[in-house]
């Protein structure tokens, strides 16, 4: 498959995580199925913020919403490749490498194989820190979360739900 047409085409979250897994299981071997995807404000911080994270014990994976609402505002044509490096580095989370340093190695490897080491999917996960003027907003101190009402994507597991209408 064509992984950058597939991203560039990608609509929705859904969309962009099937190119995840899809990658993954063919880089890797592995998959997790049952997985469940949220977003939510997490709220930000001086010049950072939380990106998402994976929680093992619920098999979900939250998504903040500030750093996307961000990039809608500053740079759109960068959404789906951040959003597909987010949601890349949490799907590693979730098949087993919880140790940090090893996953961003991963979402590396993965991302320069498929995309090229001169992509952007490839240069966020190089050096996200790059992008973060389009990722943060220049605030002072913490920025709490407006609402932190989970939104539940759906479709995320479309090859185990096709039996759901």
């Amino acid at each position: 498959m064509e992984f950058d047409k597939g991203l560039t085409r990608a609509k929705t979250i859904a969309d962009i995580f099937e190119l995840v897994k899809e990658m993954v299981k063919e880089y890797l071997g592995l998959e997790q199925a049952g997985l469940m995807v949220g977003v939510t404000d997490l709220g930000v911080i001086e010049r950072g913020f939380i990106g998402a994270f994976y929680s093992p014990e619920a098999n979900m994976i939250i998504i903040n919403k500030s750093p996307l609402k961000r990039l809608l505002q500053t740079n759109p044509s960068l959404y789906n490749y951040y959003l597909f490096h987010v949601m890349l580095h949490e799907y590693i989370h979730s098949i087993g490498s919880y140790a940090e340093a090893q996953t961003r190695q991963l979402v590396t490897e993965i991302s320069e194989h498929y995309f090229g080491a001169n992509h952007i999917v490839a240069q966020l996960s190089s050096n996200i820190e790059r992008f973060m003027p389009n990722l943060s907003y220049p605030i002072q101190g913490f920025q709490p979360p407006e609402d932190i009402n989970i939104e539940f994507v759906k479709g995320i597991d479309r090859k185990n739900t096709n039996y759901i209408n």
